[in-house]
């Protein structure tokens, strides 16, 4: 048996329950599967306030926005959510299979919204297995999520906004803070989040990376040394940190496995961080009917992502002839909203990738996907 849906979201974060929410305002009906037992994301862990505008809920906390946007969804006798349902595929015959509750599903959407986020990278180096060693995203899984306190003393690698964010949590929870360090001559973050920690005793020393982990059957310390010019060790610069564990918060990389499957046109744009599906203006990919929203088609920030979810929504909506004056109207504001979170020098790095992106397009034909 396959269950039709008329718009069919892969992932239940901020951009997908923003996605959710957008089409069902307009009148569609909408499934939502979100692997994870609760919806809501990275936004379940995050204890920090945002930035933006009042529209992408700056000053809440993380935990608050994503309770919002999930108790909003299941709110809508428009959105259903699946949990614990992981997207297997999307087949040429436009079929998605889910393995939910045990059972496998096969789902015919009329469109499809993809929102499954990114993954973390990690590092090579001797003695990256040794327990003691993770992602910055697991580190916040437990404190926030499990209650439990990761590390007795930590060092840090990275100074991009979650490995200075997750560096002043860790200290929220009792943990030291050996310190953090960033292979780039400069800090990727935030100067406010920089400096809470740098108040706090921690220091932030840039141009430096992992040489080696050791230990005898878990995590003991770490040597570091310096980076010349051209990113290459320097003999001589070791230096010894003695730690428990080691938080890697060295980026993400979208995740987009299913949009390789489905098809769809994907290019390595640096600046998005890494391979990404080709869109237009209404975040459609070059097979016709999918979707794709937030960190899947580039890594930004949570507010980016809600106002792309929507921006997919809307477009989806107005597709299947759901309001389209209105959702014409909607999508501007959308837009605008987009133009406006990437106006700093912070979204200079995005709009370069996005034209990259736009320009790979612009010599791209797309396919087609039915049932």
């Amino acid at each position: 048996m396959i269950r039709e849906a008329e718009v069919l979201v892969i992932g239940g974060g901020p951009a997908g329950l923003c996605a959710a929410a957008a089409a069902a305002s307009l009148g569609a009906r909408v499934l939502v599967c979100e692997r994870d037992y609760v919806p809501g994301g990275q936004l379940v862990k995050q204890t920090h306030k945002f930035f933006g505008s009042e529209k992408q809920y700056a000053g809440d906390r993380g935990i608050h926005i994503g309770k919002r946007l999930v108790e909003n969804a299941m709110a809508d006798p428009n959105i259903e959510i699946l949990t614990e349902a992981t997207v297997l595929g999307i087949y040429e015959d436009g079929i998605v299979t889910v393995l939910h509750d045990n059972r496998h599903l096969k789902i015919c959407p009329q469109k499809t919204i993809v929102t499954t986020g990114a993954s973390e990278k990690f590092l090579a180096f001797p003695g990256n297995d040794l327990p003691g060693i993770y992602g910055a995203g697991a580190v916040q899984t437990l404190m926030n999520v499990a209650g439990v306190k990761p590390a007795e003393r930590v060092l840090m690698v990275g100074a991009g906004n979650i490995g200075l964010i997750v560096s002043y949590q860790l200290m929220q929870a009792g943990v030291e803070v050996a310190g953090v360090i960033e292979a780039a001559p400069k800090i990727g973050g935030y100067l406010v989040h920089a400096s809470k920690i740098r108040r706090a005793g921690v220091p932030i020393r840039t141009g430096y990376t992992v040489k080696e982990a050791h230990g005898d059957g878990k995590l003991e310390g770490v040597t570091i040394c310096r980076l010349d010019e051209k990113w290459r060790q320097i003999p001589g610069t070791e230096e010894e940190i003695a730690c428990d564990t080691l938080c890697l918060a060295v980026g993400l990389t979208p995740l987009t496995e299913l949009c390789w499957q489905a098809g769809c046109e994907m290019a390595f744009v640096r600046e998005l961080s890494g391979h990404v599906p080709l869109v237009n203006e209404d975040l459609e990919t070059t097979v016709s009917g999918i979707y794709a929203a937030g960190d899947v088609s580039g890594i930004e920030e949570a507010s980016s992502a809600m106002v792309e979810g929507r921006l997919a929504g809307y477009a989806a909506a107005e597709s299947l002839g759901h309001e389209p004056e209105r959702a014409r109207e909607l999508k501007k504001m959308a837009a605008a909203e987009l133009s406006e979170l990437r106006s700093g020098p912070a979204g200079a790095r995005i709009l370069a990738g996005l034209t990259k992106a736009s320009g790979l397009l612009a010599s791209k034909k797309g396919g087609q996907a039915v049932c």
